[in-house]
């Protein structure tokens, strides 16, 4: 039985060889010629070549398989095929078309001109399904980038003769694909209306037709990550991240969700401050004097890098050039404070080689050079690198600017590239103003920002009403004799005529002015002005204080103006103050001679979370002539509906009441006290609508010479409104809406229950 098994197994092993050698003899073809067919441009030895065949050589049915992929791979036919004939083959191919002319249709946001430029296909190269799939999908990113992302493209060809196509792309653009809704998810100590005001990114309100800040825009999305987290860490919440943003398309393609989530975290203060050095020679107490740090502040990184900053200055003052100050933190977990110790330590003996500079086109080199405090062959110094570039970015010159360091020619040399994108820094725009004194008016502004790449501000603006003119001329050098001293001069001409004032004035002025810095947050500028007041068209019924004013005064005049601005420079940013004082010397020649004081302060802090903004704003000035002279109407003060809300601008103050027209005639005092606090309202955010309430306080007081009048009321009587307003935060510029309620009023005032106004921005 044994035996009959084997002698079968062996018979059947013979027969399979014979098939499969038989099999294997009939896959191979001897290819002794190859018969291109089908082809009009492309030779036949090119595809020959794609093929990988060569004449004289035996081919398998897998290498004859192949020598098809490689002629189709070239994407230069749209069939191939080979056949064996006897002893050779025959190649029998189809070419694809090539492309006589390329459109798109549908599109009207995107022009032609835009969306051709980035495709790969092109007239009188080869159609490939391929490259126009690819193409289809450019443009169809090219809408995604404006916010289109329904945008559907398809590519279509249509037959000509002679082997010719015409490539239409066939675009339907869709609806702009706005932010339906902007929400935050683990967020406990900000509201998220709080913190969309962070953001960049907004959500799409009833004006979303003119609005294009609603959209999505990715990149938008990074930077708005980084503003949440400067937002909270300067509110003293140094673990705070943000873990994701998911940002999710409705089922009609047509808006967008994008929620961030993230994670708070708790707020840390300031805990024990103190300063410690590696240098025997130092005085520690006048570097510990030098902080502006206290325990108990909230904690915030900037917070901590002016003193680096601010110690690492006083180090080059007393000759320690590299000297560094390493910030070092520890956490006390269970009384949330985090203690700072200010380390002097000695760096690295490193030195700026050079400062190299690309990228600028019309900027001169000087303008960003300028912006370092460090030049060649001075100590290297990281963080004064870092505000240097932080500097340049905020000119406004560039779109972007990259300032990164690298090795120089020897081990403690650094070279500093600046790479800089130029954008426009200039504008002319055409528009209208409306106001209660000057009413409707034509305008026209020219501004530029980098005048002749000097980094120099030119402004002219060209205001032109029925009666009132208003020209002025305005140049700034901020970097004048290659110092932080700002030089500038305005020029002014000025006609107006006065609804409540029987009289007319024009000024023609010149003032040339010298402005710096005297600390972090202070700066005083100096000026010097010339003018030419002349008061005309005076009626025959006006208060015989303004007749004997009548007339043309040479004006020249010497003044100073002291700003100290803690709202946005303060150690903590939900609460600050501004002070302003100037004086005013004018007898320095001319016909006037008076001296000038005006004062404001501004207390602003943000309550409730920063949901409420609460502002008390005071201003005050008096004017007091010299030399037994007396003041002018085109000198004294007046009070606007901004000062008193209620009242119409210079509606109230001392009046000639036995004039005919009960002239206004200003005063030579005034102070005003206002009270503000300003409140989200229950509506939807994106509509940029916000509430307010206010209590004004202001009077107006004093004449030098009430002679000839019949009777002249300037003494101090103060005035009072109250009222609400309504905010809207329009493309145009935040409007402020009041709606305001006199209080206490005199008979002679001219009131106002309702005005706009531009929102002043503190």
């Amino acid at each position: 039985m044994t035996g009959a098994i084997s002698y079968h197994l062996r018979a059947f092993s013979f027969v399979a060889f014979i098939l499969v050698s038989w099999g294997v003899a009939e896959a191979q073809t001897r290819v002794n010629s190859i018969t291109i067919e089908g082809n009009a441009r492309i030779p036949n030895s090119s595809i020959i070549s794609f093929s990988g065949l060569t004449p004289g050589e035996v081919a398998s049915d897998g290498q004859l398989n192949d020598a098809v992929q490689g002629i189709m791979a070239s994407g230069l036919f749209e069939t191939a095929e080979i056949i064996p004939t006897g002893n050779g083959i025959r190649i029998a191919v189809v070419e694809r078309p090539t492309i006589s002319r390329i459109s798109i249709e549908g599109n009207k946001r995107l022009d032609d001109e835009a969306l051709l430029g980035a495709l790969q296909s092109s007239p009188r190269r080869v159609y490939s399904p391929a490259t126009a799939a690819a193409d289809a999908a450019t443009i169809a990113d090219a809408y995604s980038a404006t916010a289109r992302l329904a945008a559907n493209v398809t590519p279509r060809i249509i037959r000509r003769s002679d082997n010719r196509v015409d490539l239409v792309f066939e675009v339907s653009e869709g609806r702009v694909v706005e932010n339906e809704r902007i929400s935050f998810v683990g967020n406990r100590a900000y509201s998220d209306r709080r913190l969309r005001r962070v953001i960049q990114t907004k959500q799409a309100g009833f004006l979303r037709a003119i609005i294009g800040g609603d959209t999505l825009v990715p990149e938008r999305i990074n930077f708005d990550r980084q503003l949440l987290v400067d937002f909270y860490r300067a509110r003293g919440y140094v673990d705070f991240q943000v873990l994701d943003v998911a940002t999710e398309l409705s089922r009609e393609r047509d808006a967008t969700f994008v929620t961030f989530n993230v994670r708070e975290g708790q707020s840390y203060s300031v805990g024990a401050v103190s300063v410690t050095s590696e240098f025997a020679n130092i005085d520690l107490q006048d570097y510990r004097d030098a902080l502006r740090i206290r325990s108990g502040n909230t904690w915030s990184p900037t917070l901590i890098e002016e003193q680096v900053a601010r110690l690492e200055r006083k180090a080059l003052r007393d000759g320690l050039d590299f000297l560094r100050v390493d910030p070092r933190i520890t956490r006390n977990r269970r009384d949330l404070t985090l203690d700072v110790e200010f380390a002097l330590v000695r760096g690295p003996r490193v030195f700026v080689e050079r400062i190299d500079i690309e990228g600028n086109q019309t900027t001169l080199d000087r303008v960003i050079r300028r912006q370092f405090d460090t030049v060649e062959g001075d100590p290297f110094n990281p963080r004064e690198i870092r505000n240097a570039a932080e500097r340049v970015r905020a000119l406004g010159y560039f779109g972007q600017a990259d300032v990164q360091t690298r090795q120089g020619t020897a081990g403690d040399q650094v070279i500093v590239d600046v790479d800089v994108e130029e954008q426009p820094t200039g504008s002319l725009s055409f528009g209208g103003s409306f106001s209660e004194d000057n009413g409707f008016a034509l305008l026209i502004n020219f501004s530029e920002r980098n005048f002749l790449g000097r980094g120099q501000r030119v402004s002219v603006n060209v205001e032109t009403g029925a009666e009132n003119s208003r020209t002025t001329f305005s140049f700034t050098e901020p970097s004048f004799l290659a110092r932080d001293l700002a030089f500038g001069i305005d020029l002014g001409y000025v006609t107006q005529a006065f609804d409540d004032a029987s009289y007319d004035t024009k000024v023609a002025s010149i003032s040339p002015s010298l402005a710096f810095p005297t600390g972090e947050n202070s700066r005083l500028s100096v000026y010097y002005e010339l003018s030419e007041n002349e008061i005309l068209n005076v009626e025959a019924g006006s208060s015989p204080i303004i007749q004997a004013e009548a007339g043309t005064e040479l004006r020249s005049a010497v003044g100073y103006r002291y700003t100290l601005d803690m709202l946005r420079g303060g150690l903590n940013p939900n609460r600050g103050v501004r002070l302003t004082f100037g004086q005013e010397l004018a007898g320095l020649g001319g016909d006037s001679e008076y001296l000038k004081t005006t004062a404001s302060a501004v207390a602003q802090r943000d309550v409730w979370n920063e949901e409420v903004t609460v502002r008390a704003i005071f201003e005050a000035g008096a004017l007091t002539s010299l030399n037994d002279t007396n003041s002018r109407v085109t000198d004294r003060f007046f009070l606007s509906s901004r000062q008193l809300r209620g009242f119409e601008s210079r509606g109230v103050g001392p009046r000639d009441t036995g004039a005919a027209n009960s002239d206004v005639l200003g005063g030579n005092a005034f102070v005003s006290l206002r009270f503000e606090a300003d409140f989200p309202l229950p509506l939807p955010s994106e509509y940029g609508i916000s509430g307010g309430l206010f209590y004004d306080m202001a009077s107006l007081w004093d004449l030098d010479n009430t002679a000839g009048a019949a009777v002249v009321d300037d003494g101090f009587e103060l005035r009072s409104s109250i009222g609400v307003s309504l905010l809207w935060d329009t493309p145009i510029g935040p409007l402020r809406m009041n709606f305001a309620k006199p209080i206490k009023e005199n008979a002679l005032d001219r009131t106002n229950s309702f005005d706009v106004t531009i929102s002043t921005q503190f």
